[in-house]
């Protein structure tokens, strides 16, 4: 069973970057045909699915958001990362790591959710 742990990245005032790391155990990420999402819930609101990194390395973001978005990763540690340049408080939210076997789309394991305030 994967599991999936989100890192806490503390206050993150508006115009500043936020990074946030998924730990990923129980399982390799560069394993073929699986995908590791990074989703968010702002307060109030559904979800939205930020975008994922392959299992190749290749990556994907959701058109409809803004691009100021980056996924990465780092294989030796098992763990994969999400960047948010030039924070707004419209970047509050819980945001998840989950898992997509042979989906791009998560359709596994999840993380806890790490929850995000940004001050106004």
């Amino acid at each position: 069973q994967v599991q999936l742990q989100e890192s806490a990245p503390g206050l993150v005032k508006p115009s500043q970057t936020l990074s946030l790391t998924c730990t990923v155990s129980g399982g390799s990420i560069t394993t073929n045909n699986y995908y590791w999402n990074w989703i968010r819930q702002p307060p109030g609101k559904g979800l939205e699915w930020k975008g994922a990194i392959a299992y190749s390395g290749s990556t994907y973001s959701n058109p409809s958001l803004k691009s100021r978005t980056s996924i990465s990763r780092g294989t030796s540690k098992n763990q994969f990362t999400l960047q948010l340049t030039s924070v707004t408080p419209e970047g509050a939210a819980v945001y998840y790591c989950a898992e997509g076997a042979g989906s791009i789309l998560p359709n596994d394991s999840w993380g806890q959710g790490t929850q995000v305030p940004v001050p106004s």
